[in-house]
């Protein structure tokens, strides 16, 4: 009968904060084995990473009710892919880190929808010298939408639809392209570009926390 001597209980309308996985988390840092690039690197697109990476910003994929991507950006121009089916250290599969390799505005509508219907999906994809092959048996492009945290505290929203190719870099391992069309929405006008990006397999002795 005094509910109404009570304060109203008001809704909770704290941004999530950006996930954490194995240690990595926005504003964290972490050093790549030395020895393991310096015997890789040859093999691969990449060249001149940096030993430590500072984590800019954080992506999150969910590609179904229990598995998501975490990505983490960091300031050499790349990403550590985290493949997870649960919320624990315990669930991730998976660990990959990118490079952007290129990316190009794409401006017009007819040039977008050429893109999603015969640009993104080829079988194979040729980047210089090397042929991969596509990974995924999808005839379209793989839908999925990212939420990106930034340090500022802003969060924004891109939608991807996207294709893995693969080649074998060395007798033990595969480096994979990414191929991203991407859009987002800024001040209602769709901001869009085709991404892409190299990546190879990471160990949990390739890399180490250090903040």
């Amino acid at each position: 009968m005094f509910d109404w001597l009570k304060k109203r209980k008001q809704p909770d309308t704290t941004e999530p904060a950006a996930p954490e996985i194995i240690g990595l988390r926005l504003g964290g840092a972490f050093e790549l084995d030395d020895l393991k690039l310096r015997l890789t690197e040859p093999s691969l697109m990449i060249e001149g990473a940096a030993r430590t990476q500072l984590i800019q910003a954080v992506g999150e994929v969910w590609l179904d009710e229990q598995t998501r991507l975490i990505r983490y950006y960091t300031d050499d121009e790349g990403f550590v892919q985290v493949l997870a089916h649960g919320a624990g250290d315990a669930d991730v599969s998976e660990v990959k880190l990118f490079y952007f390799y290129d990316s190009k505005p794409v401006d017009t509508d007819s040039e977008w929808q050429h893109l999603l219907d015969k640009g993104i999906v080829k079988g194979q994809w040729q980047l210089e010298d090397f042929t991969y092959q596509q990974v995924w048996e999808n005839s379209r492009p793989v839908a999925m939408t990212e939420k990106t945290w930034l340090q500022n505290g802003t969060t924004s929203a891109t939608d991807q639809f996207v294709m893995l190719y693969e080649r074998n870099a060395e007798a033990d391992m595969k480096e994979v392209v990414l191929v991203s069309a991407e859009e987002k929405i800024f001040n209602n006008r769709a901001e869009r570009s085709l991404v892409l990006s190299t990546g190879f397999d990471l160990s949990p002795t390739d890399f180490k926390l250090i903040g």
